[in-house]
């Protein structure tokens, strides 16, 4: 048995900044395991890449839910990266930050250290930020944040001017002193290529002698001298493996399979462990509750002018695009395809923004049933204006289904339980007819083609919204952070309720889901994680 001084189980967005900080001076020994493999592959790295390994089971855990009664017995997809860098490698690469009153309310909640204050000094010392460093920004830290001012489509350009004259004011920086306002967003690549946290953190870090970084590894339980966490049960080659942490082991699995593996390992509902016939090691009610997740309402539009549609559709179209990204790292296949959005408040009276604006020059209305080729899309002009509320109220449940670790958890959403989702969700799709109705935008549609033109009364709104909504892959909170074990997992300095030597890093812990994009506020933990493990361990 190998013994380390720390072991991180998975290299996901928040994992791989906790092995490269831990490993970062040399003085302590690092194993950071991940069941997936290398993220050194092409689609990984091209930016757009993710329309091809969103349903890549090499590098995707491809996740179901159970039928959601808020969708009509509908299940949900729920794509999390199996790859070094997790859902950081799959992702659409929208980076933001949240705002102010997210984390100020996590502080609020029994958290002391997790205010804007604090955490915006680590959003700083992880940045290297396109806009330069100030109050707002850091540079020099290994996340490269790219503006896309001079290679958005100029379809935006109507998108944000509709946006002004709906009454949202126009922002040049979505992680500025405030997020609220209508642009482009900031994403996460560096000279044309995707910078995961993998190729952040841990692709420099590689060459490291005290950090040994082991794909292809499944964790199948924490193992424990009584209430002390001593190292880690996986599978690796078709061999059994057990490792051992000499200070402690970390959880990066996320928030599907933190909370996976600390059932598997004994520390969980007692009353489900005991259905699954595991012996209960720390009876801890709160693993697996209260998840959280942002849902997205799309509406579809044919234009009037020409969109990505008409780059990607034709044989030689796809070919353009290919040469100029291969000789320059340039053009359609180097950025996101959410180039615009943003966030408002959907009503007076509200003290910050409420919902997210998201807008893609594309549409692949045609595409066959559980498929994304974002570069096979319709054949006519396109493009698609979406709402996200960003505070849902709904939380839902995961629980393992059994007691073997390669069997996935019953994935509980309960989206749209809470009625307030629905009304914020239905005050979107109002907006989105006036944004579709102001000048700037009404001038290049030339139909809506979803909902169309028959929804006009709530009804309507409401049972498109039931049939058509989806998450937007940011499941969090399922191993939150708070000063009672009741009800939460972890404490303020992430360690687990009522056990030694054992944390979570990663997105489980957020006691409530951050307005926006949710992949730098995990990386955000992960640097916070990292520093106060070393800290203690000094």
């Amino acid at each position: 048995m190998e013994t380390y001084d720390f072991i991180v189980v998975g290299a996901g967005s928040a994992g791989c900044a906790v092995a490269a900080r831990l490993s970062e001076s040399g003085r302590h020994s690092v194993l950071l395991l991940e069941a997936g493999p290398s993220d050194r592959r092409f689609w990984v790295q091209v930016p757009i890449g993710y329309g091809k390994t969103f349903f890549d089971p090499r590098v995707n855990w491809m996740y179901r839910s159970e039928p959601i009664p808020g969708f009509g017995g509908r299940d949900n997809y729920f794509p999390r990266g199996k790859v070094l860098g997790g859902s950081s490698s799959i992702n659409a690469m929208v980076y933001s930050r949240g705002q102010q009153a997210d984390y100020d309310a996590w502080e609020a909640m029994g958290n002391p250290g997790w205010g804007w204050r604090d955490v915006l000094a680590a959003y700083k010392r992880m940045e290297d930020h396109a806009l330069g460093g100030g109050s707002h920004h850091g540079v020099g830290g290994p996340v490269h944040v790219t503006t896309i001012d001079d290679a958005a489509h100029p379809l935006c350009r109507a998108f944000v001017e509709g946006g002004v004259q709906c009454g949202v004011p126009a922002s040049a920086d979505l992680n500025g002193e405030t997020i609220e306002g209508v642009g482009l967003y900031q994403i996460t690549t560096r000279d044309g290529l995707r910078l995961s946290s993998s190729r952040a953190y841990l692709w420099p870090a590689r060459g490291r002698r005290n950090l040994r970084i082991v794909t292809g590894a499944l964790a199948t339980r924490v193992t424990f001298d009584g209430r002390r966490a001593v190292g880690v049960a996986y599978e690796h080659g078709g061999a059994s493996v057990a490792a051992r942490a000499g200070r402690e082991v970390i959880l990066s699995g996320g928030a599907i399979n933190t909370p996976q593996l600390l059932q598997l390992s004994g520390v969980g509902p007692a009353d489900l462990l005991g259905a699954q016939g595991i012996a209960v090691r720390h009876e801890a009610p709160a693993v697996g509750r209260n998840l959280q997740d942002h849902l997205c309402y799309d509406h579809v539009y044919r234009a009037r002018v020409p969109t990505l549609n008409q780059v990607l559709v034709p044989w030689w179209g796809k070919l353009a695009v290919g040469l100029r990204y291969v000789l320059t790292r340039r053009g359609p296949l180097a950025m996101s395809l959410n180039h615009a959005g943003g966030y408002y408040r959907s009503r007076p009276g509200l003290a910050f923004p409420n919902i997210q604006l998201y807008f893609s020059p594309l549409t692949y209305e045609q595409a066959p049933q559980g498929k994304r080729p974002l570069m096979n899309p319709d054949p006519f002009p396109g493009f698609i204006a979406s709402v996200s509320p960003c505070r849902p109220q709904s939380t839902g449940y995961l629980a393992i289904r059994s007691a073997d670790s390669r069997t996935p958890p019953a994935i509980h959403p309960n989206y749209l339980d809470d009625p307030h989702d629905m009304h914020e969700l239905l005050e979107g799709a109002r907006f989105l007819r006036r944004l579709a109705a102001s000048p700037a935008l009404s001038a290049v549609i030339a139909e809506e083609l979803k909902p169309g033109p028959k929804a006009r009364s709530d009804a309507d709104f409401e049972a498109d919204v039931r049939a058509r909504a989806y998450s937007v892959f940011h499941p969090s909170g399922t191993c939150r952070m708070g000063p009672e074990a009741r009800d939460a997992v972890v404490d303020r300095r992430l360690r687990v309720h009522g056990l030694d030597r054992l944390r979570v890093v990663d997105a489980s812990i957020f006691p409530v889901i951050p307005s926006g994009n949710i992949n730098a506020p995990t990386m955000m933990v992960g640097e916070m994680g990292s520093a106060m493990i070393l800290a203690d361990a000094n």
